[in-house]
Formats: structure tokens, C-alpha cells, sequence
């Protein structure tokens, strides 16, 4: 993110607040929801995981959770209120650069993962720094084998933060990888506008796929029969730091949390070839001009909101399809790793409807997670630990 785990960096906060130009639009008042009506739960009090950066299930299995660890391993764990420990999945510290916005960063369980035992990654390693997306596979229901090791394929990072990392697959069987613009302030090798780069994107592909080698590329991807040294991963571009991507299980939407450069924070709806504007534009405001930024074909945000209340970097959530808490169904769960504000977004369509603040002070909020049903949860950076989103009334 901004950087991500400002938690534990917390000069780097102050370091990347750079001058910008400030949006000449008003503020929109959110809503609140009845004070205590939203709560959160320490679902799991036995447990605590060291810097956990995102929650999975696999599919099909509403009987164990997994917890990524920036370190380089992943938990797991029964999915039971009582659950006394958790065990190790997968350990590949050995091969992760960790630190700062670096690390085992994202997870998502191959949707055949019953029958193949397949499970992707993403994480950064090496000198010079670079981005990993490999695939591994489980040799049982409770262990992952670390020789199993198949690389997709790499790209470089010019700068240790910006390294995006989340990995969902969509209901089309394509693997989805969201990537930062490699870093510094300002994308100033402008790697989210070139279509040559794979900063600054989302990527789709093909795991079951041969034609990259252990990959292939979806045949409808916008930038497959594009001009000559465009990469055809590409699926839309434009975009800072996105930091969690996710499918809402009702509309198929795939939402994005960007997180902004100085002044705005943004929520964007991902569309095949969309170019999001980064750095042109940050959130609703012009960036690189400063004033008078060429619009034409960029896609705004669905929602941006001001750094100005202390929320500055935005993690992105999930659409609650539950049970439990009805006054949330069909919303947009997300919210601020610095400030530790959730909130919940309604929309008309791809049209905001309503922004609405539903818990404060929850910590350093670095990624959320949702189960099977549709419940949705979050994790607590500094504190190690995993919360669910419950009714506030019946605690």
C-alpha cells in the first residue's frame, strides 16, 4: 500500500506525505449506522498470527480458514470458536523477501483444489527485488509440499513498496493479480500507463494453461492481438496500489481498494481493458498535470474519500452476502489500515448510493477475508488477530 504496514513503519508515514493539490469538490457526509448495531468479534481468542496480511477458505471447505503470514508462511486452522492452535500450511520464508510493503503477500486456492490440490501465491523475493507468482500444490487436506514449487512467471520491482498482491480467482476459472507501480512516489517511471509493464495492473490468466509455458493467456483478454509488445496478461490498468481485490458472490463485480498518493483514497469496479488513470489522476483529482489532466477514456472511481479525517491508505474489502446481518446485505465491506475506521458501501448499480461508517478504532486493518457464506471478517495487523463482522445487538 502507501505504505501497507505503516504500523510497524510508522516514520514512513510522515515521509510520504508529499504536497498535493487538494480536490476543489465538497466533501460527501457519510452516514452512520445506529451507534453499536455493527460490532466486531475476536471469532478465534486462542489465536494469534504474526503480521497477517490476508484470510482464505478453500473452496468448498467451510471447516478450516487460512491465514497468510508477510513472513513467508501460511496457518491454518479449524474453523471452530474453541480452535486451541493453529498449524503451519506452508513455510517458504526461505524464499521471501520480507519487510516493509515486501513479503508473502497473497493466497487463492485453484477452484478444482479438491481433486488437484492446487494453491497459488504471490510474494516478493530476491536481489534485485522482484515479484513471484507460483503455484503449489497440497500433498494432503492439512500440509502443503515446499519442493512443489511451479513459477508462473516474475517481474521486477524497481522500489521495495507499491508490490499490490492479492490473488482471486473469478467465476470465469482465471487467476486475477492485482500489482502496485512498482514503487517510490509519484509512479515516476510511470509504469501504471504502460501497457509494456506489468505495474500498475490487473492481471488475468490462465492456470490450466500451456501456452506462457505453465500458464496461458485468456482469449479475451484486451491486449491478446493489441499492438506488438503489449503484455497480454494485461486485463485493466492504471492503478496505484491496489490493495485487495475481491468478487462480490452475487454480482460477479470485482471491486478494487486503490490506495491513493497525498490526497485520496479510492474504490474502483474492475472492467475488462479499464484504464483507472493512475497518475494522471488520484481518485477524482488531476495528479501528473496537477490541473487540467486529460479525462478522455478513464474510468473514475465508484467512491473516493479525503485523507483529510486520517484515513490514508484503504483496504479493500468484500461485498457481504451473510445472513447474520441483514442491514449489511448487498453492501461493500472495507476500510482504512491507518485510521482503523470500516465502513459499509451501497451502490445503485455502479452508482453510489450510500457511504455508511460502521465501526472506529479497529487497529491496523490489513486485509479482509469472507467465508463461504458470505460472512466477512478482518484481519488486525499489530494485534495478530482474526475478527469477524457480527451484529452489534446480539453481542
Amino acid at each position: 500500500m502507501k505504505a501497507i504496514f505503516r504500523l510497524t513503519l510508522v516514520p514512513l508515514a510522515i515521509i510520504i506525505a508529499l504536497l498535493a493539490c487538494k480536490s476543489d469538490d465538497p466533501e460527501i457526509i457519510e452516514d452512520r449506522f445506529p451507534e453499536d448495531s455493527i460490532d466486531s468479534k475476536d471469532v478465534f481468542p486462542a489465536l494469534t498470527f504474526s503480521q497477517p496480511v490476508d484470510l482464505v477458505q478453500a473452496p468448498g471447505d467451510s471447516s478450516q480458514f487460512f491465514v497468510v503470514e508477510q513472513g513467508g508462511v501460511i496457518k491454518m486452522f479449524s474453523n471452530a470458536e474453541n480452535v486451541s492452535a493453529s498449524s503451519t500450511f506452508l513455510d517458504i520464508r526461505s524464499k521471501v523477501r520480507s519487510g516493509g510493503e515486501r513479503g508473502l503477500l497473497g493466497l487463492a486456492f485453484h477452484p478444482d483444489f479438491k481433486t488437484n490440490g492446487y494453491f497459488f501465491v504471490n510474494y516478493t523475493s530476491g536481489t534485485p527485488l522482484k515479484t513471484v507468482i507460483s503455484r503449489y500444490k497440497a500433498t494432503n487436506v492439512t500440509q502443503a509440499d515446499p519442493a512443489s514449487e511451479v513459477v508462473l512467471f516474475t517481474f521486477n520491482q524497481p522500489f521495495d513498496n507499491h508490490n499490490g498482491g492479492s490473488l482471486q480467482f473469478g467465476k470465469d476459472g482465471f487467476l486475477y493479480v492485482a500489482t502496485g507501480d512498482g514503487g517510490s512516489g509519484g509512479d515516476p517511471q510511470n509504469n501504471a500507463q504502460n501497457l509494456k509493464s506489468h505495474l500498475g495492473k490487473i492481471l488475468r490468466v490462465d492456470v490450466n494453461g500451456t501456452s506462457k509455458g505453465h500458464y496461458g493467456i485468456p482469449a479475451d483478454n484486451p491486449f491478446v492481438a493489441g499492438t506488438t509488445g503489449n503484455l497480454p496478461e494485461i486485463y485493466a490498468y492504471g492503478l496505484r496500489n491496489p490493495w485487495r481485490i475481491s468478487f462480490d458472490m452475487g454480482s460477479d463485480k470485482l471491486f478494487a481498494g486503490d490506495v491513493g498518493q497525498n490526497e485520496r483514497e479510492e474504490i474502483d469496479i474492475i472492467t475488462k481493458g479499464g484504464n483507472y488513470g493512475w497518475r494522471m489522476k488520484e481518485g477524482i483529482d488531476c495528479y501528473n498535470p496537477s490541473s487540467n489532466c486529460d479525462q478522455q477514456g478513464l474510468i473514475g472511481p465508484v467512491y473516493d474519500y479525503s485523507q483529510n479525517n486520517g484515513d490514508r491508505s484503504i483496504t479493500g474489502g468484500y461485498v457481504y452476502r451473510g445472513s447474520a446481518i441483514p442491514a449489511l446485505a448487498g453492501k461493500y465491506i472495507y476500510g482504512d489500515y491507518i485510521s482503523g475506521r470500516i465502513w459499509a458501501l451501497e451502490l445503485d448499480g455502479d452508482t453510489r448510493k450510500s457511504n455508511t461508517l460502521i465501526m472506529e478504532g479497529k487497529g491496523a486493518i490489513s486485509s479482509f477475508g469472507q467465508d463461504i457464506k458470505g460472512e466477512v471478517y478482518y484481519l488486525n495487523y499489530g494485534g495478530g488477530k482474526v475478527m469477524k463482522v457480527v451484529n452489534g445487538n446480539l453481542n
